[in-house]
């Protein structure tokens, strides 16, 4: 007769450490803190790889972009007090982004709380207005149900942070003989058939129909699903401000993809947010950004397509679907083709003309060969050229941001990593995350020279841990964005925003990366080139005119 062998008691931070195995988790970024170190022992030959960074807020974006890019939620571990007010960035950017993410915070030990103590913050009181949910695990037996259920939290409806605190006497604690639990079904509403046919005959009945599309999960397939079905309604397709890649921007077959809404974006793409009577949300709501401040778009009949709360959004709502977007993407394409529309289409060529003018906007001009600078024009033309299908784009904040959003299409799912909120420093920890989740796909980071300092550092991580982006630094010696602003409210007194910059390039090389040197446009394909071949992280430092604010006009 075989004796079952009782299950060996385990810690609750090794607890924490096999749950997220169970989920699904490949890798943790973390800065180490003494306020968990049994997470860190029982990090110690788990199947999970431990990415140490450099900075808190590096990690805290290196998670993001792994929530963003996988749809499991990302996972940074950081320590009590500073470690934590550090990875705060993340967990805001996480919030407004609706991005899945798990922030793991050592802390005191109980008995030590409400007496000032070294490093004592207050979790709830920081993090409560901009999580989803903020948990204190106070019970070594609860750990694994702990984690599933943030798990379960970052995942569900609008997607977004969960915070969890761990004290450093409780993890130490034995959970005696609990385990793993099952993690937990997240739920993907579908549409209803009658919620389907009101939404299609809205679109019959529309003259100046408009899609929008936003948010996290789309697939190759949704996303080709919701431009056939567009195409197939002469419907153009918009995307949320950085949700480019939601679908893809030339497909065969049915090119409805117009362009994008928010900062940089066009002209015509406004105006079709201005003049259609009918617009559907899918993954999105009219938003801040989307509607240039709450003013675009508010008053037209409008069809919601989320998961969960439609937060953010102003105007109208005539039909709200509690939907999975991308799965009723998938819906509508498997949908008869359309009769006749019940309304004559008020400009039989609309789809057309603003397909055209999308292909106008997004083709980079020819860049002038006496100019003595880069001129980013030349280098997203070069860009366009080489990188696959599937490269992975990102960026943080700023103007240089405008040239990637304009010019650089994407055809994949899962292709672009950049701050919905605005936040400077993403774009080279959201690179080397990139990399390493994605090894067989080439990484690409465009920075400012202010974005890029913030957390430049993890340059040493991507080296650590054999991720290899190319990082392009646009230097034009100032923060571009604030100058203009000021350029335009208070002409001829700058102020508070010059930057001295080091030589990007050598300061690549210290780390062991590929750096060099672009002075002029033409040089920037070679240097590219040299950057992809020599299999390192590499940067290349381009000179930009220090007077360029944005891309030339559209051609």
């Amino acid at each position: 007769m075989r004796v079952e062998t009782p299950p060996r008691p385990v810690s609750a931070g090794h607890l924490i450490v096999r749950q997220l195995e169970r989920e699904g988790i490949r890798r943790v970024y973390g800065v180490p803190g003494e306020s968990y170190l049994d997470v860190l022992d029982g990090l110690y030959g788990a199947d999970i790889t431990t990415v140490v960074t450099r900075h808190e807020g590096g990690a805290g974006f290196m998670a993001l972009a792994e929530g963003r890019l996988t749809g499991l939620p990302g996972v940074a571990l950081v320590t009590r007090g500073p470690g934590a007010a550090n990875a705060f960035i993340a967990v805001h950017t996480a919030h407004q982004d609706a991005t899945p993410l798990l922030l793991f915070v050592g802390l005191i030990p109980v008995a030590d709380r409400g007496r000032e103590a070294f490093q004592e913050f207050e979790l709830a009181g920081w993090f409560g207005s901009t999580a989803k949910k903020v948990v204190t695990l106070d019970d070594p037996a609860a750990a694994a149900r702990v984690v599933a259920e943030a798990v379960h939290t970052a995942r569900s409806g609008r997607p977004g942070p969960v915070v969890i605190g761990l004290p450093e006497d409780v993890l130490a604690r034995t959970a005696g003989t609990a385990t793993t639990v099952a993690p937990l079904q997240v739920a993907r509403p579908r549409a209803t058939g009658a919620q389907l046919a009101e939404l299609t005959g809205r679109v019959g009945r529309a003259r100046r129909p408009l899609a929008v599309v936003g948010g996290e999960g789309w697939s190759a397939e949704s996303g080709a699903a919701l431009v056939r079905w567009a195409a197939a309604h002469s419907v153009p397709v918009v995307s949320d401000f950085r949700a480019y890649d939601a679908v893809p921007h030339h497909l065969d077959g049915g090119d409805a993809y117009a362009g994008s809404l928010g900062y940089g974006r066009a002209d015509h793409a406004a105006a079709l947010l201005d003049d259609a009577d009918l617009t559907v949300f899918f993954g999105t709501a009219r938003t801040d950004v989307l509607s240039d401040g709450y003013r675009r778009g508010v008053d037209a009949e409008t069809v919601l397509v989320l998961p969960g709360e439609a937060v953010g959004h102003c105007g109208r709502i005539d039909q709200f679907i509690t939907a999975d977007a991308p799965g009723l993407a998938l819906d509508l394409a498997e949908l008869p083709a359309p009769a006749e529309p019940l309304a004559p289409a008020a400009d039989p060529g609309r789809l057309e003309k603003a397909r055209e003018a999308y292909l106008r906007f997004s083709t980079p001009a020819p860049y002038d060969t006496r100019h003595s600078y880069v001129d980013l024009d030349g280098v997203m033309e070069v860009l366009r050229a080489e990188l696959a299908p599937d490269a992975v784009i990102t960026f943080g904040a700023g103007n240089h941001a405008l040239w990637p959003a304009r010019y650089l299409p994407h055809r994949s799912p899962s292709s672009l990593v950049a701050p919905r909120n605005g936040a400077m420093g993403m774009g080279v920890p959201a690179a080397v995350a990139a990399a390493l989740a994605f090894p067989g796909r080439e990484v690409v980071s465009v920075a400012g020279d202010g974005c890029f300092l913030m957390n430049g550092q993890e340059l040493a991580t991507a080296v650590g841990y054999g991720a290899a982006p190319i990082v392009l630094v646009v230097d034009n010696g100032c923060y571009a964005t604030i100058r203009e602003h000021q350029e335009g409210t208070y002409p001829g007194r700058p102020s508070g925003t010059h930057l001295t910059n080091p030589d990007f390039a050598a300061w690549a090389r210290s780390f062991g990366a590929f750096g060099a040197t672009v002075r002029r446009t033409e040089e920037f394909r070679a240097a590219f080139l040299a950057a992809r071949a020599s299999g390192l992280p590499a940067v290349l430092h381009l000179f930009q005119d220090p007077a360029v604010r944005a891309p030339s006009p559209a051609l």
